[in-house]
């Protein structure tokens, strides 16, 4: 049987420095130990408790749970190379991207920034960049430095696809509603206007591709599938609907907040991930909310992932028979 590791010093966090642990008392042999990770030179992490398996059902029922699994994971990293990185330096790209739980197609290296005239940080784990002090602004998050929403951004420029791009642009100048459905106005990531001056900083790369994708960021998308809906639609040649519609009563009374509306041909757009399927509290609210919306004189279109997504999505083909119905011409 393997020998249990002598316990570490209480005074080490979750990850911590070589030098730090020898100063506490314990061995060269015992940061060799089988319950430590280690994932940058100098640096040791203790091993994670393995986390019980979730269902299927579970994972649809909270449709952040993969966003959350890998903040949870460049956080871990990031905080461990934190121990030992340049004085400088700060998360930058996709890796900040998932810090802050923006949708972009992640890295299994830590991004890594450095502003000139600093060197880039290299090593086994670590991709390093360096950037020009005009081109970035940094914040912190839990502890980490982490490059702001609107410099991640335009970073990205040409890393992302033009619909990628356009992805990520929508979820950060987002507006947040609480659960009663106000705007919160405050957890805006960025403006549009950020990111327009992020794109023209003097010096930016892939400028042309950034003004492009800006000029199809809109607020108000509240998921990558919203976004895709709405780009999909666009290619296809219909009208560009309102989103994240407040609909009310004549009274003024708050009804619902719709993801995409056409209110001239009165049809509105809700667009459904499975925690609408799985949750009875979401399917009940889904079901007296979308009555309500009838009974106003719309036409509710609800659709999934699968009519948006893929080769041949068959969104725009519904959209354009539900329009028709209310009068658009086509």
């Amino acid at each position: 049987m393997p020998i249990t590791p002598r316990p570490l010093s209480a005074r080490l966090g979750a990850s911590f420095t070589v030098a730090d642990a020898l100063a506490q008392g314990h061995t060269t042999s015992r940061l060799r130990a089988h319950d430590l990770e280690r994932p940058y030179h100098g640096v040791r992490r203790r091993m994670p408790a393995p986390a019980p398996p979730a269902s299927e059902s579970a994972h649809d029922a909270d449709p952040l749970a993969a966003d959350r699994a890998e903040h949870a994971r460049v956080l871990s990293d990031a905080q461990a190379y934190f121990q030992v990185a340049p004085a400088h330096a700060f998360v930058a790209g996709r890796s900040a991207a998932a810090l802050l739980m923006l949708p972009c197609p992640a890295a299994e290296e830590l991004c890594v920034g450095v502003v000139a005239p600093q060197r880039a940080p290299r090593g086994r784990g670590i991709r390093g960049t360096k950037i020009a002090p005009q081109l970035v602004s940094t914040r912190e998050i839990d502890g980490v430095r982490v490059a702001s929403p609107a410099s991640i951004w335009a970073m990205l420029g040409g890393e992302l696809t033009h619909r990628e791009l356009v992805i990520l642009g929508d979820a950060i100048v987002r507006i947040p509603r609480n659960e009663r459905g106000r705007p919160m106005p405050d957890a805006q990531h960025a403006t549009i206007e950020q990111l327009r001056s992020a794109a023209m900083a003097r010096g930016r790369r892939h400028r042309g591709r950034l003004l492009a994708a800006l000029s199809d960021i809109r607020v108000g998308s509240g998921s990558a599938v919203e976004t895709d809906f709405r780009l999909t639609c666009q290619d296809a040649g219909l009208p560009e609907p309102d989103l994240d519609v407040e609909i009310r009563t004549p009274d003024g009374a708050l009804v619902g907040i719709a993801d995409a509306a056409h209110p001239g041909y009165r049809t509105l757009v809700e667009i459904e991930g499975d925690h609408h399927r799985v949750s009875r509290r979401q399917w009940l609210r889904d079901l007296q909310k979308h009555a309500a919306y009838v009974r106003l004189g719309y036409e509710v279109i609800r659709l999934v992932s699968t009519q948006v997504r893929g080769p041949r999505p068959r969104a725009p083909q519904i959209i354009a028979d539900a329009l028709r119905r209310h009068g658009w011409p086509g």
